[in-house]
């Protein structure tokens, strides 16, 4: 069996995120504003690396960007996406194995340097339970009262797709029929719901089609049917 058919959210992860421009409006209305005013104009650059270990790629995928400040300095921004129907309480954990691995390879290529880029970890979650787990790596360590100042520890933006609105969840044509496809594919009980609006989405995304086509067959409870009338 190939990794696209076994693990079917990874393959669409990974094609609604290949096209730069789509991944940089995606990665411009959900990351914290404090980011995202500080970056340039230009869309963000996707690398080919992934850093989730192979026998978690059943519920996790992964993507790498690099980016250019306003200042025109360089940083990454890392996509770890969860396909599990409940929150891994351990996904801090996670982040931080991915993002030491990702310093460490850049390290072999920058072996002068003298500062580390900055790397901004963001959670997309799009399981059936809501996303309630701090969004802090410092709530997994157990320390002293008073350590914390003196301890390792990040916040990671999380999209929970679950608990955003269908009509709040992009602005944009291109990238809302995706996220509503991402939505649902958790939510068995709820597909057949969401029929009249996936065939109006798509009307205005008829380049994105195939792909999601694709996905519904592999991730929906639909009949043949209805995705003849979808597609």
């Amino acid at each position: 069996m190939t990794d696209d058919i076994a693990h079917p959210h990874d393959r669409f992860m990974k094609d609604m995120l290949s096209l730069p421009e789509r991944a940089g409006l995606l990665l411009r209305e959900r990351l914290p504003e404090a980011v995202t005013k500080c970056l340039s104009d230009d869309p963000p650059e996707p690398m080919q690396d992934s850093f989730v270990d192979e026998r978690l790629r059943q519920h996790f995928s992964d993507r790498l960007f690099r980016v250019k400040t306003a200042n025109g300095q360089s940083a990454f921004l890392y996509v770890l996406i969860e396909h599990k129907s409940s929150p891994d309480t351990k996904v801090g954990w996670q982040l931080l194995k991915y993002m030491v691995e990702i310093l460490k390879q850049w390290e072999k290529e920058n072996q002068d340097w003298d500062r580390l880029p900055a790397i901004v970890p963001f959670v997309f979650y799009h399981g059936a339970e809501d996303w309630k787990i701090p969004d802090e790596f410092l709530h997994l360590v157990d320390a002293e009262e008073g350590w914390e100042p003196y301890l390792l520890n990040f916040r990671y933006p999380v999209l929970d797709l679950g608990t955003v609105p269908d009509t709040e969840l992009s602005e944009y044509p291109r990238l809302r029929p995706w996220l509503v496809a991402m939505k649902y594919a958790t939510r068995k009980d709820r597909q057949a719901a969401v029929v009249e609006l996936l065939i109006a989405l798509l009307k205005d995304a008829p380049e994105d089609l195939e792909s999601i086509a694709y996905y519904l067959v592999r991730a929906y409870r639909y009949d043949k049917k209805t995705l003849e009338r979808i597609i």
